[in-house]
């Protein structure tokens, strides 16, 4: 990044609220993980040809995403499990 660019972006940022600055943040870390998910998925779909040569069964981008949902819901589950009910209370 330019550096005047940085530097505009900065103290624009200064003269926002906390809770602004709170949004801000939550959305440069949603353009984040778009771009990490688009470069794996973007990977995934680049081995697709020589893992199709070597005889393995062809994976849609659609079943890929699926895959991952089931993975993320399984995830979530375990979390919940391991989480006290009460670790949020202070």
């Amino acid at each position: 990044m330019d550096a005047t660019v940085e530097q505009n972006l900065i103290s624009k940022i200064r003269t926002l609220s906390p809770q602004q600055v709170a949004e801000v943040e939550n959305f440069v870390e949603f353009l984040a993980a778009k771009a990490k998910k688009r470069g794996a998925l973007d990977r995934l779909l680049a081995i697709a040809p020589a893992l199709e040569a070597a005889g393995a069964d062809t994976i849609s981008e659609d079943q890929i995403v699926a895959e991952v949902e089931a993975a993320r819901a399984e995830r979530q589950i375990r979390d919940q499990g391991t989480q006290r009910p009460d670790a949020d209370r202070t």
